[in-house]
């Protein structure tokens, strides 16, 4: 039996449409699961990352709890995937980033914003995670296809380079 590849999982600035996405393979699941095994995702409840050979990261950077999860994929994950345009280039979240920081806050907390140390410290602006790590593959779209999510995987676990084709890329 070959070995399983190890997929963590991870959500950070973003909606978790791209995990829906992925859910979205339906019954290839059941093949899928054959060849890997999930380590820390929301499909797990686990909530730290151990040794993995594949990192799939949706959402941007917007606090510096993001960055911390970010920086222990990376350290943990021999492939690091950007899923979505959040992780890519900061997405919906980063449409705030033209604004300054304090009066947004104001406008959100009419009563008063939070300021409870466990709270995660809120970024200026939302970034894409290549600005903080490395990353070996982009999978685009908002979200990526389930097709597209598919033939990547498939294409990483036969050992091609994955490839998209413009009918997988989508942006709802």
């Amino acid at each position: 039996m070959t070995k399983k590849l190890k997929v963590a999982t991870v959500s950070l600035a973003g909606c978790f449409g791209c995990h829906m996405s992925f859910l979205d393979i339906d019954e290839r699941l059941l093949e899928l699961i054959e060849h890997i095994e999930f380590d820390r995702s929301p499909l797990t409840d686990i909530k730290t990352v151990g040794e993995c050979d594949l990192g799939l990261i949706e959402g941007g950077l917007c606090n510096a709890e993001n960055v911390e999860v970010l920086r222990a994929f990376r350290a943990a994950c021999k492939t690091l995937v950007a899923v979505g345009a959040c992780a890519i280039n900061g997405g919906l979240p980063a449409q705030r980033n033209h604004l300054p920081l304090r009066p947004l806050l104001e406008a959100v907390y009419p009563g008063g914003v939070p300021n409870d140390p466990e709270l995660p410290l809120l970024l200026n602006q939302v970034h894409p995670i290549h600005e903080v790590v490395q990353v070996d593959y982009s999978l685009p779209g908002c979200p990526p296809s389930a097709d597209a999510f598919w033939q990547f995987l498939t294409d990483l676990m036969a050992g091609r380079t994955p490839r998209l084709v413009p009918r997988q890329m989508h942006y709802d």
